[in-house]
């Protein structure tokens, strides 16, 4: 019987890497960063596991154990007071770049009566944002390039964009792109997956293995470092301040282990969207388990930035 269970084990994981390293997902272009959360999105996999938010969670400081979801709802709260956001008078505009199925825009317009304007790259994840948007809310979703937003300058009484950074093939565009549309006296609020920063150790053979899977598999064109980004955002022509950044990995980390451990605990929902979601929840393991390799050995790290005032 063990021997069989292993077997099994063996079989089904052996099958996942095979599908991981035939089928990447490399950057090409925008559309490609596109069709891939299409494709994420159209298949409900991740909604039922994670829920409307496709960002990591929050556990606290130290970290403390904590429901997946809850702790995703928690990592939007955490934001909103760090980088100042609950100082806004309800009403205030907010543009919530790459907003993926509209979690987090929900959460600021119904908790602290926002008004949220959520943009993506991904027709798909703008009309199931919609569709999940109760009527009521002050929060409306569309279709846009986070390196070209078809939106006036000073627009905005805050910009939020969690973990879309990575998808920017020019990091000083999306960093102007940002704060252009802020008004003056505005709040910016972005938390990313970035890279160890060259200046503090180059990376080795393994590391440059690991980094080049991160990139090709869920179409990055790189990575930006903290001190890397924070210059992009300070030497932006439309900074208004002094920004500040943080260092989230470890309050983050239990996120990527979370995100696997929902399949197991959550079975019906991958089973029940049939075989196709059952080889695509195989196809995504091994990234997150590369994901946290790099964020608990220090290869990645989550930052968090704001404006200082």
């Amino acid at each position: 019987m063990l021997a069989g269970l292993l077997l099994l084990t063996g079989a089904v994981g052996a099958t996942g890497c095979w599908i991981w390293l035939r089928r990447d997902r490399r950057y090409e272009s925008s559309e490609s960063v596109a069709a891939a959360y299409d494709a994420w999105t159209d298949d409900r996999l991740l909604e039922r596991l994670w829920g409307d938010h496709v960002h990591l969670g929050h556990y606290g400081s130290p970290p403390r154990r904590t429901d997946f979801r809850a702790a995703k709802a928690a990592f939007v709260h955490e934001l909103v007071r760090w980088s100042g956001l609950d100082q806004l008078p309800p009403g205030s505009r907010v543009l919530d770049v790459g907003c993926g199925i509209g979690g987090s825009a929900r959460i600021l317009a119904k908790d602290y009566g926002l008004d949220v304007l959520g943009i993506s790259i991904s027709p798909a994840q703008i009309r199931r944002a919609t569709e999940l948007t109760q009527e009521g809310l002050s929060c409306r979703f569309a279709v846009m390039d986070a390196l070209d937003l078809q939106l006036p300058d000073h627009s905005f009484d805050a910009v939020w964009s969690v973990e879309a950074g990575p998808h920017m093939p020019d990091k000083q565009r999306y960093a102007d792109e940002l704060l252009r549309v802020l008004k003056p006296g505005g709040h910016l609020a972005v938390a990313d997956w970035n890279r160890r920063d060259p200046q503090d150790g180059a990376m080795n053979r393994t590391e440059r293995w690991v980094m080049r899977q991160l990139l090709n598999q869920w179409a990055h064109p790189e990575f930006a470092s903290i001190p890397g980004f924070q210059s992009n955002l300070s030497t932006s022509v439309h900074n208004q301040g002094e920004i500040a950044t943080a260092d989230w990995t470890r309050e983050t980390l239990p996120s990527w282990i979370d995100s696997i451990v929902e399949g197991v605990r959550r079975p019906g929902a991958v089973f029940s969207l049939g075989p196709k979601a059952v080889l695509q929840g195989l196809r995504e393991t091994p990234t997150l388990l590369l994901m946290h390799w790099a964020f608990a050995t220090g290869l990645m790290q989550f930052g968090v930035f704001r404006l200082r005032r």
